[in-house]
């Protein structure tokens, strides 16, 4: 199975199949405390960066939705000082990168950009969520994933390794303040393309 395939099972057709309930873009306000016991209790520091993951749809109505998200992300940009992109990846997959150093306002612009989804009959078209974190070891990341209604966390190393010890210690300090995804099957990693630093590039 390739690294599309894995990545359209673990987010997309499978976790749909079992999803648990229906994904609430509410979730994702889980991490305004989630932030503080991280930095409080683990010493990570946001990275001031976050990203939705999207499958695109080939028809106008998608389009409209895709560009009503940019109005919105525009409009609020003055208010909260959240700059954003949409890029395609590697592997076919879209996203909108936010960049904010406020926690604060990095969760809410990600959740106005997940609701507009939702308000135009597009929620199944969200994969993921990402939040960057940050300490002297390097990146960790908390992945919530729609399909399944939950968030797990992601600790990449060099060399496409997996600090399995750290999220597993991030899944016990985080567990009850956020809704941690249990099957470790559906821990899927967010790898980014060649080149890239982020899941996202």
């Amino acid at each position: 199975m390739g690294l599309l395939d894995g990545l359209r099972a673990v987010l997309g057709l499978r976790a749909e199949r079992d999803a648990k309930r229906d994904a609430d873009p509410d979730d994702l306000f889980g991490m305004s405390t989630a932030y503080i016991t991280m930095e409080a209790e683990l010493g990570y520091e946001a990275m001031a960066e976050g990203a939705l993951c999207f499958s695109g749809v080939d028809s106008h109505q998608f389009r409209e939705a895709v560009d009503e998200v940019e109005a919105i992300l525009e409009a609020g940009r003055e208010e909260t000082g959240t700059d954003f992109t949409v890029t395609e990846d590697d592997h076919g997959y879209h996203w909108v990168v936010l960049e904010d150093d406020d926690p604060e306002d990095l969760i809410t612009s990600m959740h106005f950009a997940a609701d507009t989804f939702v308000e135009h009959g597009y929620g199944s078209r969200l994969l993921a969520a990402v939040f960057g974190y940050r300490n002297e070891d390097g990146p960790a990341y908390w992945i919530y994933s729609f399909r399944r209604g939950a968030f797990y966390p992601f600790v990449p190393r060099p060399g496409r390794e997996r600090d399995s010890s750290t999220e597993f210690t991030l899944e016990a300090t985080l567990d009850g303040e956020l809704e941690i995804e249990r099957d470790k099957e559906y821990w899927y990693p967010l790898w980014p393309s060649e080149g890239g630093t982020r899941p996202w590039e």
